[in-house]
């Protein structure tokens, strides 16, 4: 898949000095990319372990793929500001750039656009005899992470990682799959017979084709809506140690192949509180009800008893800056779709939010869910299919992960705990229990 950009790791210039109290030793430790090394503390603390639920101030890998500034609100995919990639990129191009480090030429975009159409369709198999045998009512996104799972016995090449051109094959074929898999799995869900790939159409096309036909010889999907949902794409294609991503890089240190580690990724990603922000803003928005009951909902939120979803991130802690984009594209796609009802809510919300200190103070601003939902539900996806719209775009981020792990070989995951359960004491006899 090629190599991506070493680290430069430059010249150590600043340190801190740790100090056992219980004996005095001390030792220095450089500070390295904003961070240091918890091996270089076990050299004066050996069975000492740090303890730090959620990894709220634990890095757990070097990555040369996506930088994050939350104070100042920046997102770079491979130093690529997010927002000249959203502007004048597409997708397809980013997936390569995330994977390979670099931009594609126009030679190699060509063969890889032609390497990800050619790998669009899915066993029959996969259709008839798995997607098939779930329950009518079966949610889209469960559907999609068993689907992704059970590929791995359908290409049992995959469990060879010494083959840099079986991998790339696999994450070829991971990418191209998933928004087949996606749409298959909400055609399912809705008794629509199944829609073969088209793939004269772009990624984003195609995936509305499949999404959306039904008698007609061939879709059309509108330009505005299919560079909509390519730009939301390109915004959810990685987003640094998010727990979707660490559970990939988790799975993968054990050396399981592409489709299992991307399922469990996947999986993360199906907990509401990962994946289904923008389903949460829905709701709320929806129970809120209308314009004037918005002041009213805020002092609940205030007085702690309510969420303002859609507010907030654990990274970012002034403005998302996909959140801009975003709300751009909401205003290109309402004049195809027609206004979301719930937009007019939105964006008193965010105005009353926005004016009070509460929320600046806390530095509560809106995030890039807070409007994907608004758009999502304008072009007609149910909210069942939010968190798979998630999934289709994020599997390029989770697989140069992988791929970045396998060529940093990365030791398998196994973080220490700190027991706290009862002390050694005998077995006793059921008799004699109280």
């Amino acid at each position: 898949m090629g190599t991506p950009p070493k680290l430069n790791r430059g010249t150590v210039t600043q340190s801190i000095t740790v100090t056992d109290n219980r004996n005095g030793e001390s030792l220095e430790i450089p500070i390295e990319h904003g961070g240091v090394a918890a091996s270089e503390f076990s050299k004066i603390l050996p069975g000492v372990w740090f303890y730090d639920p959620g990894f709220m101030s634990t890095a757990m890998a070097e990555s040369s793929i996506t930088f994050i500034d939350g104070d100042a609100g920046i997102l770079r995919y491979r130093g690529y500001p997010i927002e000249q990639l959203a502007e004048h990129s597409t997708y397809v191009e980013v997936a390569y750039l995330l994977l390979h480090g670099e931009l594609p030429n126009a030679q190699q975009a060509a063969e890889w656009q032609k390497e990800i159409t050619y790998h669009t369709y899915i066993h029959e198999n996969v259709r008839k005899r798995f997607l098939e045998g779930f329950n009518y009512d079966a949610h889209p996104m469960g559907m999609l992470v068993s689907a992704v799972a059970a590929l791995s016995t359908y290409y049992k090449d995959a469990k060879n990682l010494t083959d840099p051109e079986v991998l790339h094959r696999q994450i070829v074929r991971l990418i191209a799959k998933m928004p087949t898999l996606a749409a298959a799995a909400h055609r399912f869900s809705v008794g629509m017979p199944f829609v073969y790939p088209d793939n004269s159409m772009g990624y984003a096309q195609n995936f509305l084709s499949m999404m959306w036909k039904v008698a007609e010889p061939r879709y059309e999907p509108d330009p505005i809506l299919a560079h909509a949902l390519d730009v939301l794409f390109i915004l959810h294609a990685d987003h640094e140690q998010n727990c979707g991503t660490t559970a990939m890089r988790v799975v993968a240190s054990s050396h399981a192949d592409p489709y299992s580690a991307t399922a469990a990724a996947a999986a993360a990603l199906y907990g509401p509180r990962h994946g289904g922000a923008n389903e949460a803003v829905i709701k709320m928005l929806t129970k809120i009800g209308s314009i004037e009951n918005v002041p009213a909902y805020v002092n609940t939120v205030k007085e702690g008893k309510a969420m303002l979803d859609g507010f907030g991130h654990r990274v970012y802690k002034n403005f998302d800056p996909r959140a801009t984009i975003i709300k751009k594209i909401a205003d290109e796609v309402f004049t195809v779709t027609g206004k979301n009802p719930l937009l007019d809510i939105a964006l008193k919300l965010e105005e009353v939010a926005l004016a009070d200190d509460y929320f600046i103070s806390r530095r509560l601003y809106p995030n890039v869910d807070f409007y994907s939902g608004l758009i999502y539900q304008a072009m007609g996806f149910p909210m069942e299919m939010f968190t798979v719209l998630f999934a289709i775009p994020r599997t390029s981020g989770w697989l140069s992960h992988y791929q970045e792990l396998l060529e940093q070989g990365t030791k398998i995951a196994r973080p220490r705990q700190l027991y706290i359960g009862a002390d050694v004491r005998d077995f006793v006899p059921m008799k004699k229990r109280p």
